[in-house]
């Protein structure tokens, strides 16, 4: 099983990251915002790479942001798996992928907190990675919808309708279908 979760979420996350980045791309078109070098700075700082002055090597960045968004896109599948699909996953990712990028940028130093940033570069980064993690979250789901409906949905049908005090599925079968 962990074969396929890894590999569904590599497929899923490089398939965010490529609508993210198409959606980057537009958007900078409209708005004339210059590229951001924040991805690459990060991937120096954390290899140990040389920097190099104020415009790193074009394929540090995309190696930071493809491989972050496959890294990441793990997780999603995980999620998919267990039975968390649909938009309210979808939300809920989104905010993991805002938080791994915060995470790294801050501990670095190549960025600041988001409360920090102009409104409207903080409007922008929340709309591309919302779009990532939609997109994600619909290719995990639709993948992983093909091994059925995963544990947690399971449990959900033995009383549907926002039901307390159902119990746990029985051990055997919270992977039964697999």
């Amino acid at each position: 099983m962990m074969t396929r979760v890894v590999w569904q979420g590599v497929v899923a996350g490089l398939a965010g990251v490529a609508v993210m980045t198409l959606a980057e791309k537009a958007e900078q078109r409209f708005t004339g915002r210059p590229d951001s070098y924040v991805p690459a700075r990060t991937l120096s700082r954390l290899t140990g790479l040389p920097e190099s002055g104020p415009r790193p090597p074009r394929w540090r960045n995309l190696a930071m942001h493809y491989g972050t968004g496959a890294a990441v896109g793990v997780l999603r599948s995980v999620m998919a798996q267990a039975g968390l699909r649909g938009p309210v996953a979808s939300g809920m990712f989104t905010v993991v992928r805002l938080t791994t990028d915060q995470i790294l940028e801050n501990a670095t130093g190549t960025g600041a907190p988001p409360q920090t940033w102009p409104r409207t570069e903080l409007a922008v980064d929340l709309l591309h990675k919302a779009v990532y993690g939609f997109v994600t979250g619909a290719v995990a789901d639709s993948l992983a919808a093909r091994g059925g409906p995963g544990p947690g949905r399971r449990h959900a049908s033995l009383r549907p309708g926002r039901e307390s005090g159902v119990g746990p599925i029985p051990r055997r079968a919270a992977w039964a279908a697999r």
